[in-house]
């Protein structure tokens, strides 16, 4: 376990270049200063994000690139300004470390939306002009705001995928009212799974949507959705036309827009949370029917905190596979070829030495 001195070592999984391999990797965290908090990281959520900055992807990685941005722990140390965690807390970051604090989003507890732009938890610059470096490490120094607490009957493992997968889809939710019971809810892809658990809680009725057969099952059995549609079937698909309020697409292969659009209400939503080349839509789509398509990344401090909450509240817990460190690149390998079940969280404690 290495301190929380910036001239001591941290050990870390490191990319070196767009090949993406990983291995050991020595580096320095700062020292905690007066409103920081130190984590022992335990576990760390896999997302497609760090394929993106391991390999290069955006042609922006500042190698040697240590991913990971759905990070659970312990605080092992605080700063002495530091008045909202304690050592021995069980606590979680994001994917952003820093922002102005000043701007009108990040006065409305909005920082992801920082008019001078959000720090990143890794590959990012900070406000020192160290490069940041993420998870896939046995520690973190972190601004105490961008740290959230997790309660202790909440496992540390389950709470990592809540940083980002979960409060990706939580945060539009939220945004458009989709906590009312009785409303309806398409998820397309079951990477949006924590979507389909949301919707479940607030007493929606959801449906499914997948181009597989094969997690009908899983949909229907696993999370309990109502129904369960493949989207290439145009009869199942013309039987649910104007019947959604909302539709959380988290698929981010290229496909098709219209078809969706044509399920939602009059005034309905289609927000877009995966990543997909691009994005078309027959100006009919949005015009007849007062209909919106809309994007959004994760979300503030105090939606994050709030999810959190709420998980633990409802006993809402990710679908993960928990595996070691050693096992990471080949993790984002299947994530590449759409071959995950579940969601990935690193075992850091027990499998980083």
């Amino acid at each position: 376990m290495c301190s929380s001195h910036a001239n001591e070592n941290c050990l870390g999984w490191a990319a070196r270049d767009e090949s993406g391999v990983l291995s050991p990797y020595k580096f320095s965290r700062r020292a905690v200063g007066e409103d920081d908090v130190s984590i022992k990281i335990t576990h760390c959520g896999v997302c497609y994000g760090d394929v993106v900055w391991t390999r290069n992807k955006h042609g922006d990685s500042m190698f040697p690139v240590v991913p990971g941005h759905e990070i659970a722990g312990i605080v092992k140390e605080i700063g002495s300004n530091v008045r909202g965690f304690k050592v021995g807390d069980h606590v979680g970051v994001g994917t952003y470390v820093n922002s102005c604090r000043d701007c009108r989003f990040c006065n409305d507890a909005l920082e992801v939306y920082c008019e001078k732009g959000i720090v990143y938890t890794f590959n990012g610059i900070d406000t020192d002009g160290t490069i940041t470096k993420g998870g896939y490490s046995d520690y973190i120094v972190v601004h105490e705001r961008y740290c959230y607490k997790i309660p202790d009957t909440y496992p540390l493992a389950s709470a990592a995928p809540l940083l980002c997968a979960g409060i990706t889809v939580y945060s539009p939710m939220m945004r458009y009212k989709m906590n009312q019971p009785g409303k309806s809810l398409g998820v397309v892809g079951l990477g949006g799974l924590v979507a389909v658990k949301f919707g479940k809680a607030f007493g929606l009725s959801v449906t499914v949507f997948s181009t597989s057969i094969s997690k009908r099952e899983e949909a229907l059995n696993l999370l309990n959705a109502d129904k369960f549609v493949i989207s290439s079937d145009q009869q199942e698909m013309a039987a649910l036309v104007g019947t959604l309020d909302f539709i959380i697409d988290a698929a981010s292969g290229d496909h098709p827009f219209d078809p969706y659009m044509s399920l939602l209400k009059t005034a309905g939503v289609l927000v877009l949370v995966g990543f997909p080349t691009e994005v078309k839509v027959n100006p009919a789509s949005l015009l007849l029917g007062m209909k919106t398509i809309t994007g959004s990344g994760v979300g503030g401090t105090k939606d994050t905190q709030e999810m959190i909450n709420f998980c633990a509240a409802h006993k809402i817990y990710p679908q993960i596979e928990v595996i070691p460190i050693q096992y990471a690149y080949e993790a984002l390998d299947r994530m590449i070829k759409s071959d995950v079940k579940y969601r990935f969280v690193i075992d850091i404690e027990n499998s980083l030495k």
